[in-house]
């Protein structure tokens, strides 16, 4: 299973229609609904809002007011193609005043997630944990070698420290009892897939 590295967007005009494509790399089905309406208020004077997203087994999309069958579904079928997973994929249209008609529809929408995707990074999906962990200051140097090659997402600095970061559940085996011997309280914050 695989999904993208970080959110990216992309442009391309068709015939003087603007497709804007924004792909997010996304974790449960109310995130994506989330962006969704953020990008209904934010892109409220294009012409058409178009989606499709894979999380989990759960796969949706929408035309927007395109003909049936002409820009959901190329959309999921490019996320398909290329075995994504836990993404949501969006293709915002300003119409130019040239019709495509269907088969031009359909492969302005799926040549606009192809492009998009060559400038993403793809990665493969493993299973792992948001993890935090609590220690004291002369403990900092050690832990930040232990953690070098993995990217901490939030760190408080009080009476101790806190760092919040995302591990794979084999890397997390890996360096545990080293961490053990340092840390004062380790909290498992959620259940993820992450990419390695």
């Amino acid at each position: 299973m695989k999904s993208i590295n970080k959110n990216q967007e992309n442009e391309i005009i068709i015939e003087r229609s603007k497709f804007i494509t924004k792909l997010f790399k996304i974790n449960t089905e109310e995130e994506a609904k989330e962006i969704l309406s953020r990008l209904n208020i934010e892109y409220k004077d294009s012409t058409h809002i178009c989606y499709a997203y894979i999380v989990g087994n759960i796969k949706r999309f929408n035309d927007d007011g395109e003909p049936g069958g002409t820009a959901g579904v190329p959309i999921l079928n490019v996320l398909e193609n290329n075995k994504l997973n836990y993404i949501l994929a969006v293709v915002i249209r300003y119409f130019g005043g040239i019709k495509l008609g269907a088969g031009g529809l359909v492969r302005a929408y799926s040549n606009s997630v192809s492009e998009c995707l060559k400038f993403t990074e793809i990665k493969e999906l493993v299973e792992g944990v948001k993890l935090e962990i609590t220690f004291n200051y002369n403990n900092i140097e050690q832990i930040n070698y232990l953690l070098n090659d993995i990217e901490i997402i939030n760190k408080v600095f009080n009476n101790i420290i806190i760092y919040e970061f995302k591990i794979s559940n084999s890397k997390l085996v890996e360096i545990e009892n080293k961490l053990n011997n340092l840390i004062i309280n380790k909290k498992i914050k959620e259940q993820l897939l992450i990419t390695l």
